[in-house]
């Protein structure tokens, strides 16, 4: 069987962030509950960024370094987004025609809440095992965002419902180049353990706000990441959750969530102290949680991001196993693995997605709250309009060398987007 996995990856995360704990203080939240989502900062998308463009922004790069055959070699590209922008009309399409792949690539999009992400990468992988195209290539974009939303009542009143949601909720995008040279993560190929059923955590009744129970999704999040790992483990001999993995990387929504599973995991499975759960969690699990906890819940993208932050922060000096977990509400979960190098670490390190996070511009909270009263003219539906790209200066706060991706304008709904 050949070898297949991961190839290239990158991750956008946009240009603008708050600092978490100023949010919550400003929305007067319970202070006692904020240490436990384990966040600093979250990404804030701007009006002039969306799924498109940071999916592109995510893919240029990796593309970027390829030569032309290398770049034709891409059949098939897969969006992953619960973040739509129209009901039929697939984002692939747009960042197909932006990032200047050929017309022969099948395109299209993936939704299952936060799951999407890793079906797609498991639908490119078992389109390369297949063979069918020998040496083709795909490419993967998980991309998602947090728009919230204030509208004006009677004049100067707003009516939102706020919580904890909306530090823990951000916005970016991962790309992977999914090949049989999988130079970052090869997969263990059979190795998945797979868990879902039909629950009401959260959801998107429409299109630009999320509701749910909270306390029903952390439920079914614990629920699901034992059920999947034990599934995994029926289907791969001599397994065991303590020392199989060098290291784990899980969905996450907020670092709480994820420190709660693995201490469930490390309590049952394991029957291991308190002490020595902390210390795993601290060695095993906390690098994966360092660019999460910049940017927030990236949905879809989130395990992705959780999977660089890994392979950017571990000490990896020969090959280590790293097991994923993957949930997404309403729900389907996955467990699956995969190998890395020493040369994993170096390839993502290249990327610098930190020095990328750096460059993020901080906002203020009158200037956060501003953006959210402007978020109304780019919502789902608009017909027209055309943005004043001057008014947001971040934007143009990279390198010279780098080149972004913005929405500027949307024209009978046809999304026109330009370099800056």
């Amino acid at each position: 069987m050949i070898s297949v996995g991961i190839e290239a990856i990158n991750a956008f995360c946009g240009t603008s962030y708050i600092n978490v704990r100023d949010l919550a203080q400003h929305r007067q939240l319970d202070m006692s509950r904020f240490d436990n989502l384990l966040m600093k900062q979250k990404t804030v998308s701007l009006p002039c960024e969306d799924p498109v463009s940071f999916a592109v922004n995510a893919a240029k790069p990796i593309l970027d370094a390829l030569s032309e055959a290398e770049k034709n070699s891409i059949e098939l590209l897969i969006t992953c987004t619960e973040s739509g922008i129209d009901f039929g009309k697939s984002i692939s399409t747009y960042v197909h025609h932006y990032l200047g792949l050929k017309r022969n690539c099948r395109l299209f999009e993936l939704k299952t809440a936060c799951y999407s992400g890793v079906a797609g990468l498991q639908m490119a992988v078992n389109t390369i095992l297949s063979q069918t195209s020998p040496g083709s290539k795909a490419l993967v974009i998980a991309t998602d965002m947090t728009r919230f939303i204030l509208e004006e009542e009677n004049g100067d009143h707003t009516s939102q419902d706020w919580s904890f949601a909306e530090p823990s909720g951000g916005s970016g995008a991962v790309a992977m180049l999914v090949s049989d040279t999988p130079h970052v993560f090869q997969i263990d190929v059979g190795a998945n353990g797979y868990y879902g059923y039909e629950v009401m955590d959260t959801c998107r009744p429409v299109p630009d706000k999320e509701t749910g129970d909270s306390d029903l999704s952390l439920l079914a999040y614990l629920e699901c990441c034992e059920k999947a790992y034990l599934e995994y483990e029926k289907r791969v001999a001599g397994i065991d959750y303590a020392n199989t993995f060098g290291y784990l990387a899980f969905h996450t929504p907020f670092g709480g969530m994820v420190k709660g599973a693995h201490r469930n995991m490390m309590r049952k499975l394991v029957r291991a102290t308190p002490q020595d759960t902390e210390a795993d969690f601290n060695r095993r699990v906390t690098p994966g949680l360092i660019y999460c906890q910049r940017v927030g819940n990236i949905m879809g993208a989130t395990l992705a991001l959780s999977l660089l932050s890994t392979l950017s922060h571990a000490d990896i000096q020969s090959p280590q196993r790293i097991g994923c977990f993957s949930y997404g509400s309403g729900c389907c979960s996955e467990f699956f693995s995969g190998v890395v190098t020493p040369e994993s670490g170096q390839r993502v390190r290249q990327m610098q997605i930190g020095a990328q996070l750096d460059r993020r511009r901080e906002l203020t909270m009158s200037e956060y709250d501003a953006l959210l009263y402007g978020n109304q003219w780019v919502r789902f539906g608009i017909k027209n309009v055309t943005l004043d790209l001057d008014s947001f200066p971040q934007i143009h706060s990279g390198s010279q060398e780098a080149h972004h991706l913005v929405l500027s304008r949307i024209n009978e709904f046809h999304r026109e987007y330009e370099w800056v």
